[in-house]
């Protein structure tokens, strides 16, 4: 008797969950797949996630629901739905997703393209417009931009004159650093022949393919703190090299600008710039922040 007793009631509870969880519910939601129990859709994402998920918009509309794992997501497919949500919607769902690995080391609590928007992140936008992004400061670039074009093509020529062979990809990104480098920092962070570029740019590079790295922890939460692929430590390790890099330098200006007093007026470039900011509505420049709008 207690046996059967046992029986049914496992049996009662075992059908009461398959009842909460594949009973269909109300919600304010857009149409989308039924999703799996734990997984939810994940499988329909497949290979090439950007081609399901238009094979997807066309079964369920434009604007659609997505279980991805414990995660709920919505989906935008269409001109005008983006305009719906991106222009006439925008301060309501300027709230980005943050993906773990850009959680290492706090990145997420002091870079401007993760922020939510909030005093903080005006002050910090206001200093990249005004500083780095304004159309004067760009144009007054001009030369620069030349002047390393310039360089580039004589490198390609001087080696074409030797028959040597050129590796445009990295002498490219050379090129490429050094005119970021000489916005940010008045300096070349490295030469066309130079195996620096490279390591530059692998570490760049190993910034990038983390943060885009389908991440267990990103559809199910709860494994952040475990980490289980490891993409956040590894993540970490490529910051703290760049925050090397960025305090070696940082620390050289500001020896400068002790040398030479009038360099703290000038503003030469950006790092002056961010260096020379006041503190304005309660915020003020930290380090972390410094490091983290140049890493961005």
């Amino acid at each position: 008797m207690e046996f059967f007793i046992t029986y049914m009631l496992l049996l009662l509870s075992f059908v009461w969950l398959c009842l909460i969880t594949l009973w269909p519910k109300k919600s304010k939601l857009p149409p989308g797949p039924f999703p799996l129990p734990i997984v939810g859709s994940l499988f329909k994402l497949g290979n090439k996630p950007h081609k399901s998920l238009a094979e997807l918009a066309k079964i369920y509309g434009p604007l659609m629901t997505l279980k991805l794992g414990s995660v709920t997501a919505i989906v935008v497919s269409s001109p005008t739905m983006a305009k719906e949500v991106l222009q006439k919607n925008d301060l309501a769902f300027s709230g980005r997703t943050i993906p773990d690995a850009i959680r290492a080391l706090g990145h997420h609590n002091r870079s401007m393209a993760w922020l939510p928007v909030s005093s903080k992140w005006r002050s910090i936008r206001k200093v990249s417009s005004t500083h780095l992004f304004a159309a004067q400061r760009l144009e007054s670039n001009q030369f620069l931009r030349k002047q390393k074009i310039e360089e580039l093509v004589a490198y390609v020529g001087e080696k074409c004159k030797n028959n040597c062979a050129v590796a445009i990809g990295q002498v490219a990104f050379s090129t490429v650093l050094n005119l970021i480098s000489n916005t940010v920092f008045s300096i070349d962070l490295t030469h066309l022949d130079s195996n620096y570029a490279q390591e530059f740019k692998a570490l760049v590079w190993g910034c990038l393919e983390e943060a885009a790295r389908p991440n267990f922890a990103d559809y199910f939460p709860v494994l952040r703190s475990i980490d289980p692929q490891k993409i956040k430590y590894r993540m970490e390790v490529h910051f703290l090299k760049l925050d090397e890099i960025f305090d070696g330098m940082i620390k050289q200006r500001l020896e400068s600008r002790k040398l030479d007093n009038s360099l703290s007026s000038s503003c030469s470039d950006f790092l002056d710039a961010i260096l020379d900011y006041k503190q304005e509505d309660g915020f003020q420049l930290s380090d972390p922040d410094i490091k983290a709008l140049l890493k961005v």
